[in-house]
């Protein structure tokens, strides 16, 4: 199978070369799934369905990335260690080891995959693998691969096997005809990358197997994710993680966004804590699959403003970079997340103060850091 050969030496190569982006992890995949008709012929060998008074037992793909991690972390706090497991197909640290369950998790290998669901009983699962923005530019065939494909072979074994599913989605999944300020769950989307473009087939291949075979697909529209836990790599909103560490190290930033550029963010303890909500509804209590989370919106010039709070030195420059800011320029400015807020009681926890707060507390200081009042 030359082409599946080729995708895996290209992921291979890019794991060495680079981080993925935003911490999120990158899965290789098969290239052949099951089909819908597949689906339904094997529904003898789906695995005993779990009571709704037992703990889920849940895969998270990808899982070597900011949110995976993060994500079985509190999972294991709410449902116990041993009804969590992380897998990915790099080496984890030790920490990450020792923490709980994880395994080798290859989706390029469909009936791997398929005997993991199986054998441990799986009945959640968070799909977490994909190449982000302006990485994916850089590679579009690979990314289409990752990004497409690898969803294909998540949702046949979760339609197989009676799986809640969960993919996530991004500000990056609008285009320069939405309404950007601001941005509803349901209106024109047309993105113009291939990041973008995969996220809209997510979001529409999910409702489809919802409605054509059941599936119980969930799926938020995430903004910028902000974590002190990763170091940023490949995406557009990596601009906010990237300040906090060049202010504690060097006392200057370059921005590579123009500093009017407003984008939606959340930290990432919000983004977990919505991830879970959400898995946690009952069924009946969504009226759509797909909502948009939001907690606060800002510019970098906005952000470096609460940064100097913190840090007065902290000279801010702007580079921009042409690529990064034509994907910002087509995102969303706010998110409408009234429906989420509506449906399942979503409320954030974190604004910008309390964002910057709580970075610099994770991070650390030095002797530049001055004492907020």
């Amino acid at each position: 199978m030359p082409v599946v050969k080729t995708v895996s030496r290209a992921v291979s190569q890019l794991l060495q070369s680079s981080g993925c982006g935003c911490g999120i992890s990158i899965v290789p995949v098969r290239c052949i799934g099951v089909s819908p008709r597949q689906v339904a012929s094997d529904a003898s060998f789906h695995s005993v369905s779990f009571s709704e008074s037992d703990h889920p037992r849940v895969l998270i793909t990808g899982g070597l990335g900011q949110l995976g991690v993060g994500l079985a972390k509190l999972l294991r706090k709410r449902f116990g260690k041993s009804n969590v497991i992380l897998s990915d197909i790099r080496k984890p640290p030790d920490n990450v080891f020792h923490s709980g369950p994880f395994i080798f998790a290859d989706i390029l290998d469909y009936k791997n995959l398929r005997e993991i669901v199986v054998n441990n009983r799986i009945t959640w699962l968070f799909h977490y693998s994909a190449l982000l923005s302006a990485v994916g530019e850089a590679n579009v065939p690979l990314a289409r691969a990752v990004n497409i494909t690898g969803l294909h072979n998540v949702l046949d074994i979760a339609a197989e096997h009676n799986l809640r599913l969960f993919v996530p989605s991004t500000i990056g999944a609008f285009g320069p005809t939405s309404p950007r300020d601001p941005t509803p769950d349901l209106c024109i989307q047309r993105p113009r990358t291939i990041y973008g473009v995969s996220k809209v087939h997510a979001e529409l291949m999910g409702e489809y197997y919802h409605y054509r075979y059941g599936l119980d697909f969930r799926c938020l529209r995430y903004p910028g994710i902000i974590s002190a836990d990763s170091q940023p790599g490949g995406g557009t909103t990596d601009y906010a993680v990237q300040i906090f560490h060049d202010a504690i190290k060097t006392g200057k930033f370059q921005c590579n966004l123009k500093p009017d550029t407003r984008l939606p963010m959340m930290y990432i303890d919000d983004c977990l804590k919505a991830t879970l909500e959400v898995m946690e509804v009952p069924a009946e209590a969504l009226s759509m699959r797909t909502y948009n989370i939001s907690a606060m919106s800002f510019t970098p010039e906005e952000l470096a403003q609460e940064v100097q709070k913190h840090i007065p030195e902290l000279q801010v420059t702007y580079n921009v970079d042409e690529v990064r800011q034509a994907i910002a320029d087509n995102w969303p400015m706010n998110f409408d997340d009234r429906n989420a807020r509506r449906d399942w009681g979503w409320k954030h926890d974190y604004d910008l103060p309390e964002l910057v707060t709580t970075m610099f507390s994770f991070l650390g200081s030095d002797s530049r850091i001055a004492q907020a009042n």
